[in-house]
């Protein structure tokens, strides 16, 4: 084989541009596997580079089925990127990988790819292939028995690939296409309202308390007596637990109607939102 074909067969291989090809044979004795190991160890050291520099844009990826359903946030530097045929391809095999270890974020940068590499090995050699920095960031799998997943994409970039996806799994002893439709709006409805709860009484207590704090400041700007400032702050705090949970949300298709009341319109037996989860790239 002719050093040329040797160049051009690494290039297959690694994905590395025809010069730093040509230095690792050279370094190498010709030698490919050798080759290959030292544009790995070049590669390593141009994606630790990389890792410094900030990743806003990327791709959701959802899979899975109505029973047991995945979200997995892969995140690069440019939307141009996330348009990338091999990032894609990196991040369907991934998404696949990550539903079948449930979201558990330590097995599935051990996981095997498709390619036989490990995803952390394919991770630095896309890195040094597209030349930015790429990250695995939050995932979520929903898998409760006896419930039905719904899920909705807004921003589709490729098939099962978007910028925002939402998760829903309710409960019912009764299937029908009332609890399905209900199901597919509800997911479309957190989409839209992101809420941070099902219930006020779930709202994360460090967010009430910086709520609670930002509140205090704006009144004690408006100089507001202290006994008034501490009325109007409770009401304030209120409205913003009824703002941003789920059940009292105002219906994303009807808002002069709260979910609850729609739930207890529809009257779909033993109905239950069991979980949610809402994933935005880069939030």
């Amino acid at each position: 084989m002719s050093d040329l074909e040797k160049i051009k067969q690494l290039r297959q291989i690694t994905g590395a541009g025809f010069k730093d090809c040509s230095n690792a044979l050279k370094e190498s004795n010709s030698e490919i596997n050798k080759a290959v190991e030292i544009l790995r160890v070049k590669g390593i050291s141009k994606a630790s580079k990389k890792m410094s520099r900030e990743a806003k844009e990327g791709v959701i990826a959802l899979t899975g089925d109505s029973i047991k359903t995945s979200v997995l946030e892969i995140n690069c530097e440019t939307d141009f990127v996330a348009k990338n045929e091999d990032f894609i391809n990196f991040v369907r095999n991934l998404s696949e990988l990550n539903h079948n270890v449930s979201s558990d974020l330590n097995k599935l940068q051990s996981s095997q790819m498709n390619n036989g590499k490990t995803v952390e090995e394919n991770l630095v050699h896309l890195i040094s292939k597209i030349g930015e920095k790429i990250t695995i960031g939050r995932s979520k799998t929903i898998n409760i028995n006896g419930s039905k997943n719904f899920s909705y994409k807004h921003t589709v970039v490729k098939d099962n690939l978007s910028k925002l996806a939402v998760i829903v799994s309710l409960e019912s002893s009764e299937k029908s296409d009332k609890f399905d439709l209900f199901g597919k709006q509800l997911s479309m409805h957190i989409a839209a309202l992101n809420p941070l709860a099902l219930e006020p009484k779930d709202i994360d207590q460090e967010i009430l308390k910086k709520e609670q704090e930002l509140i205090s400041e704006e009144l004690k700007n408006l100089g507001k007596p202290e006994e008034v400032a501490k009325k109007i702050s409770i009401g304030k705090l209120n409205k913003f637990k009824e703002e941003n949970s789920l059940i009292s949300q105002a219906w994303v298709m009807e808002p002069k109607k709260k979910v609850k009341d729609i739930i207890k319109e529809l009257n779909i037996p033993g109905l239950i939102i069991k979980e949610f989860y809402r994933l935005k790239i880069g939030e």
